[in-house]
């Protein structure tokens, strides 16, 4: 497929710019890696900001335990291939040191509960900076964000309380104890990661692609089935063709039906749907109109 090159590669260009930013006015720097496609792109700007020297931070994913295997399996595959080193922050160890109680019932989710897991982190790790891939297209707390985006010594963002940046000027001034997340994609749309994706030729968990699954229905979105998910009575499984448009904990991550088996159709979906990936498969966005804030302004990514 052809694309509007030009716009790409400015996109790139300013998110290698932040990267090299970042390496050059902050100490002890960490990239938050999921294994979804957005923190894998973040992962490719990176190696086109430092290559080919290794990167000059390490990758970091928060763990919940309850991750789809196909994407913990690329994750793994992928660290290995990159020769980089990887850090597993687990939401698991969080309940078992008593950071944080374990949900249950039908509802239960351990995505809340990554706030605290990460924090914990970037104060053992002392790090200063943590790159995320957090688009502003994706949900209206995530459109209220710098790029620069700081947290204070609880680790908490004030969006009423954010500081200006005027072109590519950025103010990273910060204090003991606090911390700046940064989001070199926040500009790019979810159809700008999906072309750079496929310009770049890279690959991606099987998951965003359409196969065959067993799931069930609930509050409009499809599940799928797990250990889990706690199904209630009349909730009954069913095998459908869907494919993924974000991944997350399996709790709270809703499927699409889809037959877009390669890159070219999963484009032209995107490029037709007017529903972000957040708005339409992710159950924790949905849980009150301010959720996303209320889980930022305590720490979430």
């Amino acid at each position: 497929m052809e694309y509007d090159i030009s716009h790409l590669d400015l996109l790139e260009s300013e998110a290698v710019h932040i990267f090299r930013e970042v390496a050059a006015r902050f100490e002890r720097a960490v990239l938050l890696f999921s294994g979804g496609k957005d923190s894998i792109v973040l992962v490719r700007l990176a190696q086109k900001a430092f290559r080919p020297g290794r990167l000059p931070f390490p990758l970091m994913h928060v763990d919940t335990g309850h991750n789809f295997p196909e994407v913990i399996a690329f994750r793994d595959r992928l660290v290995a291939q990159l020769g980089e080193r990887l850090l597993i922050a687990s939401v698991q160890d969080s309940i078992d040191r008593g950071r944080v109680v374990d949900e249950t019932g039908s509802r239960a989710s351990r995505n809340r509960l990554q706030s605290v897991t990460l924090l914990d982190a970037i104060a053992e790790h002392r790090f200063d900076a943590a790159f995320g891939g957090a688009r502003r297209d994706e949900e209206r707390a995530r459109a209220k964000e710098r790029i620069f985006s700081f947290r204070d010594d609880f680790g908490s963002w004030d969006p009423k309380n954010q500081r200006p940046e005027v072109w590519n000027l950025y103010n990273s001034r910060i204090r003991q104890g606090e911390h700046v997340r940064v989001f070199p994609i926040s500009n790019w749309t979810e159809l700008d990661v999906w072309q750079y994706i496929d310009r770049e030729g890279l690959e991606l968990p099987s998951i965003y692609f359409a196969h065959e699954r067993e799931v069930f229905r609930r509050d409009g979105m499809l599940y799928a089935t797990s250990d889990f998910v706690e199904r209630l009575p009349d909730e009954s499984s069913f095998r459908e063709w869907v494919r993924y448009r974000t991944v997350g904990d399996m709790s709270c991550t809703g499927a699409v039906r889809s037959r877009a088996t390669a890159l070219a159709d999963v484009v032209r979906e995107i490029a037709a749907t007017r529903i972000t990936e957040r708005g339409e498969t992710r159950a924790d966005d949905r849980a009150s109109e301010a959720a996303m804030e209320d889980r930022k302004r305590e720490g979430y990514f």
